[in-house]
């Protein structure tokens, strides 16, 4: 890179140092999810990577939001969130909310993507691959992040691919063959043979 003359050691951008924890982390594959909300503070969505099912009885889901966010007193306040699983097709939304957006919008513009209210009245992506509405269950402040437990009062699906967000980059699944070991014939998880091919 080539720093102009007249630019101070002070404006020069900063490199992060080396973190293995955050290099290592990069390496995990996760879903995407926007977490969303509104009420009297006002409506807000922020792109979230850490989410996560809880319990199923009761029915708790668990995402993770930087504290320095401003959709955090949003949640508080309003007492309730949703959680939209994205689909492949979703990624601009995924970046719009993440304060990336692409050419032509804001960050955290809501004309990105179609919403809907939930019932509880928080934002719902209309075509999210699943939507959860959640009262919040608790709260846990943890590092430089806020841990939200959701207890979930509605559920919508609609299907299709989800996002996958890994090494900076989207992605979307792929089936993966079991694994064949010549020592071994007919090994293998035995949830995966009870396919109709494997019925005949």
């Amino acid at each position: 890179m080539t720093v102009s003359a007249n630019r101070t050691s002070a404006d020069a951008p900063t490199a992060r140092p080396y973190d293995p924890f955050i290099a290592a982390m990069g390496s995990v594959a996760t879903g995407v999810t926007v977490v969303a909300t509104d009420g009297a503070t006002g409506r807000f969505a922020q792109t979230v990577s850490a989410m996560c099912s809880v319990s199923v009885d009761p029915r708790l889901v668990l995402v993770c939001i930087n504290s320095r966010s401003p959709i955090n007193e949003a949640i508080q306040a309003n007492g309730t969130f949703t959680v939209n699983v994205l689909g492949s097709h979703h990624d601009h939304v995924a970046d719009t909310f993440a304060g990336r957006p692409w050419p032509g919008k804001e960050p955290w513009d809501f004309t990105c993507g179609e919403w809907v209210p939930a019932p509880s009245g928080a934002p719902r992506i209309r075509d999210a691959v699943a939507s959860f509405d959640c009262t919040i269950h608790q709260m846990v402040e943890a590092g430089t992040h806020r841990i939200y437990i959701g207890l979930v009062a509605d559920i919508e699906t609609h299907g299709g691919e989800p996002l996958i967000y890994s090494a900076q980059t989207y992605a979307k699944p792929l089936p993966v063959l079991p694994s064949v070991f010549d020592d071994y014939p007919g090994s293998g998880p035995t949830y995966r043979k009870n396919t109709k091919e494997n019925a005949k």
